[in-house]
């Protein structure tokens, strides 16, 4: 190959370079706009989550009410169950039951009363006990 021909193809190189340029930058920016895209339809908006969260108070009348508490759960919603509408026994079985759903949705129940509960799904974290003061109280009753 002579020095001409070399020279040459370094241009004719060059020319081809340069019409890929474009290319190469359109088919970058289309890769940006679709990573940009993809990337807001993964974006969650903090106010959306925060008109959901609900609490819900419930007085079951009987045992038939517990599936629809159940249902709350199941709807991300946390329920404070008060029982004192219900003999022992059929509280005992609607708290039974509303123990097992919250364990299948990795939730929480926690007691607040000696007939009261706090039931939460697996989005709400519980701190504190106030289960601590109605023992205090009841000591205090007895005395």
């Amino acid at each position: 190959m002579g020095f001409k021909e070399k020279i040459k193809s370094f241009f004719e190189f060059d020319e081809y370079e340069e019409v890929d340029e474009p290319v190469r930058r359109q088919s970058e920016q289309m890769d940006t706009e679709q990573t940009e895209t993809k990337s807001k339809d993964n974006v969650v908006s903090l106010t959306s989550i925060q008109q959901d969260a609900k609490m819900v108070l419930c007085e079951p009348q009987d045992y038939d009410e517990t599936q629809e508490l159940a249902d709350y759960l199941k709807k991300r919603q946390s329920i404070v169950v008060n029982l004192q509408r219900l003999d022992s026994q059929t509280g005992r079985r609607v708290v039974d039951f509303l123990s097992g759903t919250v364990y299948a949705l990795n939730g929480n129940i926690q007691r607040l009363g000696q007939q009261t509960f706090l039931c939460t799904p697996e989005h709400v974290n519980i701190s504190g006990t106030i289960s601590q003061l109605f023992e205090e109280d009841e000591q205090f009753n007895r005395k």
